[in-house]
């Protein structure tokens, strides 16, 4: 069922330090720009187990295969910056061609540039999909900022390497050096997410546990290092949101004759019959694994699932659900989900 105002919950975070975000290759000198979304689903579980609701939050997401999906699925965390929150744009729409901005260049984009995106890819449209005078590429964390903002810090985050070093007290002492990538995010900025609700008792059942989950998180820390410290924040904002008009600039997406298509929030796996019209859409995948954190066994290596990307649009007759995979390893004592429920916004759709 498609959200309303009452069905969406608004969620940003700012962190207070570093934060590590593994790459999907995995190598500690590199990090990711995105809190994808399973990643998110994963804290979360975590949270609920503290929380002592784990089973039943299992029974109303992960192992809930009904048509309308779970009880509540979750956007990627994306940044925001000030006023702005940054998407990954439709893959269709963007990047537009440009006579001064490297727009091939920027991964995010703010939302308040998807009205002229739309407008300009209507069949009546001629107007210029941006005013490029207003905008640059921040090549430090590839987002699209405003024109005039210098140094270091002029976009959400920049990506850093932070030195470590390892002591061997029993040979001798020896040191070995090694560095970690992170994220360090400017004083007014940070990630940013939707949680979606099926339906308002949903919305009523869950709100309050999200609202705690998401505190302990901030408390704890998401993502890697937290041991020394990593990941923390300070939760700036919980808000009920209508999705569209949030990503649309207080407006809806225009109608769009069929096929109907879907621009993604969120990574994607589809369900059991689901139908995609893989021929068409503008999309990308990739390849998600990790370790399982269970209090029962930890570190052990989690099966690999190719997932769509956020970003991606597809072409679909309804909206897309998507379903959780058990990535446990074999003999593992019990399943281990990654959540590939999707959260997409309906979009006009144009072929490349």
């Amino acid at each position: 069922m498609p959200a309303s105002h009452e069905n969406s919950l608004l969620v940003r975070l700012r962190p207070d330090g570093p934060w590590r975000l593994g790459p999907t290759s995995g190598a500690r000198d590199r990090v990711d720009s995105i809190c994808h979304s399973d990643t998110l689903y994963s804290a979360l579980c975590w949270a609920m187990l503290s929380l002592g609701l784990l089973e039943e939050w299992l029974d109303a997401t992960a192992r809930d295969t009904g048509p309308e999906g779970p009880a509540v699925r979750f956007s990627s965390m994306l940044p925001w910056q000030g006023d702005l929150l940054y998407v990954a744009g439709p893959r269709h729409l963007w990047p537009p061609p440009s006579s001064r901005l490297r727009t091939r260049g920027a991964q995010f984009i703010p939302t308040s540039l998807l009205p002229g995106l739309l407008a300009a890819a209507a069949p009546d449209g001629g107007l210029p999909a941006l005013e490029e005078d207003k905008w640059e590429v921040d090549g430090v964390s590839r987002c699209l900022i405003r024109s005039g903002r210098k140094g270091a810090f002029a976009g959400p985050f920049r990506h850093s390497l932070r030195s470590n070093a390892a002591v061997d007290r029993i040979a001798n002492g020896r040191v070995a050096v090694h560095q970690t990538a992170c994220l360090e995010f400017s004083p007014n900025a940070g990630l940013w997410c939707v949680a979606q609700f099926r339906s308002p008792s949903d919305e009523q059942r869950w709100t309050a546990p999200l609202q705690a989950g998401f505190r302990l998180l901030a408390d704890s820390g998401i993502g890697g290092e937290r041991s020394r410290g990593w990941g923390h924040a300070e939760v700036e904002e919980f808000r009920p949101v209508d999705l569209s008009k949030l990503v649309f600039g207080g407006g809806q997406a225009p109608e769009s004759p069929a096929p109907n298509a879907y621009w993604l929030l969120s990574l994607f796996s589809p369900g059991p019959g689901e139908s995609i019209d893989w021929e068409k859409g503008n999309y990308s995948l990739l390849t998600r694994s990790g370790r399982v954190e269970s209090p029962i066994a930890w570190g052990a290596p989690k099966k690999s699932l190719r997932m769509v990307s956020e970003g991606s649009v597809l072409v679909a007759p309804r909206k897309p659900v998507g379903c959780a995979h058990n990535v446990a390893p074999d003999g593992f004592p019990h399943p281990v989900f990654r959540s590939g429920f999707a959260v997409s916004v309906p979009v006009p759709w144009r072929a490349a």
